[in-house]
């Protein structure tokens, strides 16, 4: 039953997304930003923030406003990595518009939180990592599952944090639930932390030889199966 009123929500939310494509006009605009409170669930957000700094000048959040983007930017936040990807929709489209209002430098990466990425995501993730401007923020849209992934991958690429300290960013603290499909996330980092247990090596090294995105997949699906 719960997965057929998903299933509904998410049709509905799909015939709704022409309402958020265009903030042009006056009429735009309010269209937009009815879809972005009630379809991108943008009203939880004025109260529920999920912003986290998990190292100096790094912080993590959930899909911010304009007006969270301007107190950002207050903080002395200088960048924004939006892990949901650049898209023609309003929750993007303002936040594209009010980075470039605040002088806030907007860096997209389309991350998944229901799927395995491929390596050249995850490397390409590692390397604006390694040049992004700090102080900054990384979101997604509710700042549980990508934004913890990519939290994670952070924290053990720039700060060398062991694995088994960087998996707590996937965690209920975050509103992470490991026994979702998002729990994939947490099978990655768990086939990692084998496999560096048994023959040490860097997490941009594993994602380069030993990250098998299809095998892993397959993995999970099946445990999940057993259960």
């Amino acid at each position: 039953m719960l997965a057929r009123l998903n299933r509904r929500l998410k049709e509905i939310e799909r015939s709704a997304m022409i309402l958020g494509t265009d903030i042009s006009t006056p009429r735009g605009r309010r269209r937009a930003r009815l879809y972005f409170l009630l379809f991108d669930h943008a009203f939880l957000r004025i109260w529920w923030k999920n912003t986290h700094e998990i190292a100096p000048g790094a912080w993590r959040s959930n899909q911010p406003s304009p007006a969270r983007l301007a107190e950002f930017r207050r903080m002395g936040i200088r960048a924004v990595l939006n892990l949901r990807g650049a898209n023609a929709f309003a929750p993007y489209l303002f936040e594209r518009e009010a980075c470039e209002k605040e002088g806030l430098k907007l860096i997209d990466s389309s991350f998944q939180a229901r799927a395995l990425s491929s390596p050249e995501v995850l490397l390409s993730l590692l390397r604006i990592f390694e040049t992004i401007e700090h102080p900054f923020v990384m979101h997604c849209k509710s700042g549980a599952d990508r934004a913890g992934l990519a939290s994670a991958l952070y924290l053990m690429h720039i700060h060398g944090v062991p694995v088994s300290e960087a998996r707590k960013q996937l965690s209920l603290k975050y509103v992470h639930v490991k026994a979702f499909q998002t729990g994939i996330l947490d099978h990655m980092l768990e086939a990692y932390e084998k496999d560096n247990d048994e023959t040490p090596m860097p997490v941009r090294e594993w994602i380069e030889t030993r990250y098998d995105p299809v095998r892993l997949t397959a993995e999970f699906h099946a445990r999940r199966a057993r259960r």
